[in-house]
């Protein structure tokens, strides 16, 4: 604030005292309307950065369903998971390249889907995307051991994570694999489902799809895998590349044994 000469001089001749009450008085806070009106601002500017945010993430969900809708009838060019393993791989190598090749639903042998839903998702074909009693146990059997070593993620969850999203573990990335995962459900069948899963799956280094995998673990085509074959690549999708490292390690030989027991009682879509 200005003051003129005359009020500035009248202030002196008054003394310090009133010239100091002045200042003080001038230098304090808003108050009343004023400071109603600051707040006000901050509000409409807080109301529009929520509006804002809240379009960024209505749009990027849609942007999640516009693919699904074009995955009812193409198939994915690539996964989330397969352009990082690829980053990294190129990382050492310019030249690296991801082994991935789709094949249809019909030229993947039953054992294969019988022998994934056997290890991954028991309730596959029954749940609507989200298995809450499977998680439910594996949160028991999380807490007794003392650590993780069970997630309960369905097959349509994994697909959400593998498609969109990375393996970090966070509250928010979870969320956001719940909501793909029940746009998948809710768009996709659930042999489309599984379908995708299988073509896009890792299965090693740089190995993704069980096509690729048959035809570099057994040198055969995925329609052609017998049980055994196939119980133990489904043995191997928890730890994929440290199987491929270990082909004789005793957890997989144990897990690809009980999955072959159970591959027989399994309904496949």
């Amino acid at each position: 604030m200005l003051w003129r000469p005359t009020e500035q001089a009248a202030l002196r001749m008054s003394g310090p005292r009133a010239f100091s009450s002045r200042v003080q008085h001038l230098s304090q806070p808003l108050r009343g309307p004023l400071r109603r009106h600051a707040r006000g601002s901050i509000m409409v500017v807080l109301a529009g950065l929520l509006g804002l945010l809240a379009l960024v993430v209505v749009a990027l969900q849609l942007w999640y369903l516009a693919h699904i809708v074009w995955w009812r009838s193409h198939p994915p060019a690539n996964t989330s998971f397969m352009r990082a393993q690829l980053a990294v791989l190129r990382a050492q190598d310019p030249n690296a390249r991801i082994a991935y090749q789709w094949v249809p639903y019909e030229r993947i042998a039953p054992h294969l889907k019988r022998a994934v839903i056997a290890a991954e998702d028991a309730n596959f074909t029954v749940h609507e995307g989200v298995d809450w009693d499977a998680i439910e146990k594996a949160h028991e059997r999380n807490q007794r051991s003392g650590k993780v070593i069970a997630g309960g993620s369905t097959i349509t969850m994994q697909l959400a994570k593998n498609l969109f999203l990375s393996g970090e573990r966070s509250y928010l990335r979870k969320v956001q694999e719940l909501l793909i995962t029940y746009m998948l459900e809710a768009v996709l069948s659930k042999d489309r489902i599984l379908e995708i899963y299988l073509n896009v799956a890792e299965w090693g280094v740089g190995t993704f799809g069980c096509e690729a995998a048959a035809r570099k673990l057994y040198g055969v085509s995925a329609a052609r895998l017998s049980v055994p074959q196939s119980a133990r690549m489904a043995a191997m999708l928890p730890r994929p590349r440290f199987y491929e490292r270990n082909p004789g390690h005793p957890g997989l030989l144990r897990r690809a044994a009980v999955i072959q027991r159970w591959m027989g009682s399994v309904q496949t879509p």
